[in-house]
């Protein structure tokens, strides 16, 4: 059975933003300026993200959608196909080589998309399959990487997953309200890739699982507006979060009869640095298995589904055996990935 194996990573981000400088620039007159606003900016573990739009520089939170949606496409298709590049050439492997090209994005879209416009420009063959997955928030990469496996373990053929996700363009009216504000305070804009091959050299990704509780909704919801789109985050997540990690990590460590203490890498979506402080808590994490998560929040902050792929890319340099991947969204939803290095 053909073992689907991700060989190249890939990432692009645009210019980037001090968290000290958005608050004193912009949001504390974006915010209701108060000691909690400006306590949510300073604890959010953040100390720089980027951005296609800086709003000390150009202020878009009057634009209309339609508005932000041409900026979407002006500013993603570069950073996409830089992130793509560079995972074919870190994969050794060509564009017209590819059997499908996926890509996840929940904060734009046009069509023709994303993908048709790429494949073109990396040479894709005619025939190259194509897949969109959209509006599923932070945990959006492991469903597409399940994705690309399952067409490379079919087909026999490489397949590519990229993440693009440019949250600036959805800076909401202010004032903005606590939860906006907790929102606008962590994500950030980047562009993440891998290419999957066929029995190749890296991590071979094993298993996949989802859970979903559905009776908390509407405890994170992205809604679009006239004036973008528009962040729902309850102060519930991580509670939520804390009763479901375990069951749901528990599951898939055990069809593969392997503990937790078995398992040497964690890529846990940095969806806060709260977030991460219960997913610590509740798996028995030490912080250094935290250590790239939170650093990756402090460098780039919450990349939305862009930031498993970068937390991946850090692991592959250190070769690691196991790893688990687990990310959060909307749903309330956590997905899961297991990988072993090959």
């Amino acid at each position: 059975m053909v073992t689907p194996v991700i060989a190249g990573y890939g990432v692009a981000v645009p210019p980037p933003m001090r968290q000290d400088d958005l608050w004193d620039g912009f949001f504390v007159n974006h915010t209701d300026g108060t000691d909690r606003s400006m306590r949510i900016f300073r604890n959010a573990g953040v100390d720089t993200r980027h951005g296609v739009v800086n709003p000390i520089k150009e202020d878009v939170s009057q634009w209309t959608t339609a508005e932000r949606m041409d900026r979407y496409e002006t500013e993603a298709l570069p950073l996409g196909e830089q992130a793509l590049r560079q995972a074919l050439d870190d994969a050794g492997v060509r564009g017209a080589q590819l059997g499908l090209i996926a890509v996840v994005s929940c904060t734009g879209y046009a069509t023709p998309g994303l993908d048709i416009r790429l494949a073109d420009r990396l040479g894709a063959s005619i025939d190259t399959q194509r897949l969109f997955i959209g509006h599923m928030g932070c945990y959006a990469a492991i469903p597409g990487l399940a994705a690309v496996a399952d067409h490379v373990r079919a087909h026999g053929k490489p397949a590519a997953l990229l993440c693009v996700e440019l949250t600036s363009l959805h800076l909401a009216p202010g004032p903005l309200t606590t939860e906006q504000a907790v929102a606008h305070a962590l994500f950030s804009d980047a562009a993440a890739a891998v290419v999957v091959v066929p029995d190749g050299s890296g991590l071979a990704v094993l298993d996949v699982a989802a859970r979903t509780d559905t009776a908390h909704a509407g405890a994170m919801t992205w809604h679009i507006t006239d004036h973008g789109f528009r962040m729902g985050l309850s102060a519930r997540v991580p509670l939520v979060l804390a009763r479901h990690l375990p069951d749901a990590v528990g599951a898939l460590l055990k069809r593969h009869d392997l503990e937790r203490d078995d398992i040497d890498a964690w890529a846990i979506h940095p969806g806060g640095s709260r977030i991460l402080d219960v997913a610590e808590k509740s798996l028995a994490l030490s912080e250094p298995q935290l250590r790239v998560s939170r650093d990756i929040l402090r460098d780039f902050g919450n990349c939305s589904s862009a930031t498993i792929l970068m937390i991946l890319r850090e692991y592959a340099r250190q070769r690691p055996h196991e790893v688990v991947a687990t990310a959060f969204g909307p749903g309330l939803t956590l997905y899961s990935a297991l990988l072993r290095s090959v």
